[in-house]
Parts: structure tokens; C-alpha cells; sequence
């Protein structure tokens, strides 16, 4: 197996995980995202967003609502990015 195969077998992981998080909220949220750039997302990119589909879906949620500013071991600019991105699929 090659390294772009391994890829290919990660980004078919993360986009899985994305759509099956056990709360609908944050299957709605991350799953649109990966579907959307998880296919472009650079190796570096990709190790983010894996971190924040490594944090649990009752903490992850109140971060993308707003209600609590997320902890500093958490990639707030990479996780205002997924935000952002729900944001405007929203105001489709």
C-alpha cells in the first residue's frame, strides 16, 4: 500500500466518522464539512481536523454554538473555519 493510498484510506475514515459522531447536531455540522474539503485538505489540514473529530460531540457543540469559548489545547482558528462553513450553508 503507498502513502497515497493510505491518504485515500484516512480521508474515507474522517469523512465516516464526520457523518457518524452519535448526536445529529454535530453529524450535521462535520459531515457537510468533510464531504465538502476533506478531499483537498492538506496532510497538515487533515491532522486538524482529525484532532477536532477527537473531541467529544457535548463539548464540540457548545463551542460551534457560541455558548463556551473552547480550551486552549483546542485549534479554535481550524474549528471557526468548520463554523464558518456551516454558517454559510445555513444562510443557503
Amino acid at each position: 500500500m503507498t502513502a497515497r493510498d493510505d491518504t485515500a484510506m484516512r480521508r474515507k475514515r474522517m469523512r465516516y466518522r464526520a457523518w457518524h459522531r452519535g448526536t445529529r447536531e454535530m453529524d450535521l455540522v462535520l459531515g457537510p464539512y468533510a464531504d465538502a474539503h476533506v478531499d483537498t485538505l492538506s496532510l497538515t489540514d487533515l491532522d486538524r481536523f482529525e484532532a477536532l473529530l477527537d473531541e467529544e460531540d457535548p463539548a464540540l457543540l457548545k463551542w460551534v454554538m457560541g455558548q463556551e469559548v473552547p480550551p486552549a489545547g483546542v485549534d479554535a482558528e481550524f474549528l471557526g473555519r468548520v463554523v464558518a462553513d456551516h454558517r454559510s450553508r445555513l444562510a443557503k
